[in-house]
């Protein structure tokens, strides 16, 4: 019994999507982003990717990360694939960035197939404490009364 079945349709498919390629827009990138602290941390997952193919822009309250996985074939020997479902090509994201946000201090790394962007909240949009100038004497409100009886 073979190991595996005979599908036209996988080669065609595969066949479709190496000529498309070219052609297609972007990938998109799975993420994750929260606040911790006085940052915002966003977590993308980019299994494969080499860390030279990474660019990342900030520009205009826009975070634009860019990413490129080329096929891997072995050189030196003629492949036929079983199965190809690896996405390969450009992969792209863009993020808006709020005012309250420092896009000069915004800082990446790249490990383990996860690029971890920080991006830190601006000093003027950070919570702080106004102090209340309560005064050291007494206040009196001086005023006249009127006199009812007369």
């Amino acid at each position: 019994m073979p190991v595996l079945r005979f599908d036209p349709f996988r080669d065609i498919n595969r066949l479709a999507n190496e000529v498309l390629s070219a052609t297609r827009a972007p990938q998109p990138m799975p993420m994750d982003a929260y606040r911790r602290g006085e940052e915002y941390v966003v977590e993308f997952d980019l299994p494969g990717i080499e860390g030279e193919s990474l660019e990342i822009i900030a520009e205009h309250n826009t975070l634009t990360v860019h990413a490129q996985r080329s096929p891997t074939k072995p050189s030196d020997a003629e492949i036929s694939y079983v199965v190809a479902e690896r996405p390969t090509g450009t992969f792209a994201r863009q993020l808006q960035l709020g005012g309250a946000l420092d896009a000069d201090r915004i800082q990446a790394e790249y490990r383990n197939g996860v690029l971890t962007v920080r991006i830190p909240v601006a000093e003027q949009a950070k919570p702080r404490r106004i102090s209340v100038d309560r005064g050291d004497e007494p206040r009196v409100i001086a005023g006249a009364t009127e006199d009812s009886d007369g």
